[in-house]
């Protein structure tokens, strides 16, 4: 029995954010494991003499999520795992990209942002949300005062840009899970908003739909930070431009947002 890409993508994120601390995730990792399984077929057993040597194991060249996890701990700010994140070659998707899409916005801001991954423009300009649909999240976030500019910080699950905008793999999220877990460490934010359904359920261990999610105050737990970060989830800016007749409820989630920061004190700018 075969499962669909994104239950697959979801188990990968699932294995990687329990080992990482995630409350949810342990959870959710347990039945994903279970309902994944291949159903096992008899078939012929190796011939091997008795008593006789085992085969060697394979040695792998590298392991691109250890190395991942090293330049992760190693790096003690966000501008020194910025560069390190350049620099990393452990993800196959680095070699068709023009670009290594890291982040955007305030390096002290207390809003963080996780969208899914660059696309074309992000790709070209080397920052993410700079198209269509991040010109559309820019005027959301400045009806209630919020701008990259001053109090937001932007990033995505992975940096490099899948071929023809296609979702991430498993194994891309798997590498790249190190560096936003560190990255989230370093910004140790006061909100997180995840942009879209996949970014939501990556970050949350969930595979409720984005219309169940959107506009909650969740949280998003990690083993290395003191407490857990009230999360909201948004619906994507893309998906509004296909939707534009849902902006109304993409409006009740920001006036949520602007409601959280204020109970939070986060300062928010004039809104527009």
């Amino acid at each position: 029995m075969t499962q669909s890409a994104p239950n697959l993508a979801l188990k990968a994120l699932a294995d990687f954010w329990a080992d990482m601390g995630l409350e949810e995730a342990r959870a959710l990792a347990r039945p994903l494991a279970a309902s994944s399984a291949p159903a096992r077929r008899p078939g012929p057993t190796p011939e091997r003499a008795p008593g006789g040597p085992r085969p060697p194991p394979k040695k792998l060249a590298s392991n691109p999520i250890a190395d991942a996890r090293r330049i992760a701990s190693a790096a003690k700010t966000l501008g020194e795992l910025r560069t390190a994140i350049e620099r990393f070659d452990g993800c196959p998707l680095k070699a068709a990209a023009k670009n290594t899409v890291v982040c955007d916005g305030a390096f002290d801001a207390q809003v963080m942002i996780i969208g899914e991954a660059p696309g074309g423009e992000e790709d070209t300009m080397g920052l993410p949300f700079v198209g269509r649909a991040g010109k559309l999240l820019d005027k959301m976030l400045g009806t209630i005062g919020l701008s990259r500019q001053t109090n937001v910080y932007i990033t995505n699950l992975i940096y490099w840009r899948p071929p023809g905008n296609r979702d991430p793999s498993p194994a891309e999220m798997q590498v790249c899970a190190p560096l936003l877990a560190r990255q989230i460490e370093l910004k140790a934010p006061k909100l997180l908003l995840t942009a879209g359904k996949f970014a939501t359920q990556a970050m949350l261990g969930t595979e409720d739909g984005i219309m169940r999610l959107r506009g909650r105050k969740l949280r998003f737990t990690q083993e290395s930070l003191p407490q857990p970060i009230p999360c909201v989830p948004l619906l994507h800016p893309a998906y509004l431009l296909r939707r534009p007749e849902d902006k109304a409820k993409a409006w009740d989630d920001l006036r949520t947002v602007a409601a959280i920061c204020d109970e939070l004190r986060i300062e928010r700018g004039p809104a527009l």
